[in-house]
C-alpha cells in the first residue's frame, strides 16, 4: 500500500511556559482556540497532513513543557526533530530575552542545521506590547533565521508560520536528496525575510 505521505517532518516548540505553545499547536490542527488550557506537562503532540509545494507532508508536531524543571524531560525530544519553532510572548520582554537560552539548547541538542523559526505570540494584545519588532529583526537576521507574529486567539499568521517552516525543511530535504547546496544562505542576512508570504502551500481541508 502507498504511503498517505511523501515526507515526514517532526516539529518542535519551545520557549518559556506560558507562551501559548499549546494553543498555537491546536489553533494549526484544529482551527480552534480555548484559553483555559493549563501549562503543558512534559510532552505531547499533534499530527496533522498538509500539501506543500505539490507534496504531501505530515508534520508531527510536539508541545514541550517550558518551566525549567522540565528541561531535562524534553531534550530527549530533539532528537529527530527538522524544525523547531522558538516562542515568546510580544507582551512579556523577559520571554523575549530567554530565546538566547533557548538557542543554546538547540545548539547543544539537536542536530547541526536543523530549520528554525523564530515566532513572538499574542499579537492581538498590541496594547500591552512589550517586545518591539526591531528588536526580533535585528535578533532574527543574527541567527539568519525567518521571523513571525501570530496570535492563537486570532489565527493571524499560524498557518502561514507552520507552512514556511515546512517549505524550508521541504527545500532542504529536495537539496539534499540531489546533492545541492542549499539555494538560500540564510546566515548571511541576505535571506531574511518578515512574515514571508506563500501562497497556496497549505489548506484546511487538506489536514488529516
Amino acid at each position: 500500500m502507498a504511503k498517505a505521505y511523501d515526507h515526514l517532518f517532526k516539529l518542535l516548540l519551545i520557549g518559556d511556559s506560558g507562551m501559548g505553545k499549546t494553543c498555537l499547536i491546536i489553533c494549526f490542527a484544529e482551527d480552534s482556540f480555548n484559553n483555559t488550557y493549563i501549562s503543558t506537562i512534559g510532552i505531547n503532540f499533534k499530527i496533522c497532513t498538509v500539501d506543500v509545494g505539490r507534496k504531501k507532508i505530515k508534520l508531527q508536531v510536539w508541545d514541550t513543557a517550558g518551566q525549567e524543571g522540565f528541561k531535562t524531560i524534553t531534550t530527549v525530544y530533539y532528537h529527530g526533530v527538522m524544525g523547531i519553532i522558538l516562542v515568546y510572548d510580544i507582551t512579556d520582554e523577559k520571554s523575549f530575552e530567554n530565546i538566547q537560552n533557548w538557542m543554546k539548547s538547540i545548539k547543544e541538542n539537536a542536530s547541526a542545521g536543523v530549520e528554525r523559526l523564530l515566532l513572538g505570540n499574542k499579537c492581538d494584545m498590541e496594547a500591552k506590547r512589550k517586545v518591539q519588532k526591531e528588536q526580533v529583526i535585528k535578533l532574527a537576521r543574527e541567527h539568519g533565521i525567518r521571523f513571525f507574529e501570530t496570535s492563537a486567539k486570532s489565527s493571524t499568521n499560524v498557518d502561514e508560520a507552520f507552512s514556511s517552516l515546512a517549505w524550508d525543511i521541504l527545500l532542504k530535504t529536495r537539496a539534499a536528496e540531489q546533492g545541492l547546496a542549499e539555494e538560500v544562505d540564510w546566515s548571511s542576512g541576505s535571506g531574511f525575510i518578515l512574515a514571508i508570504p506563500i501562497p497556496s502551500l497549505l489548506t484546511r481541508d487538506e489536514r488529516a
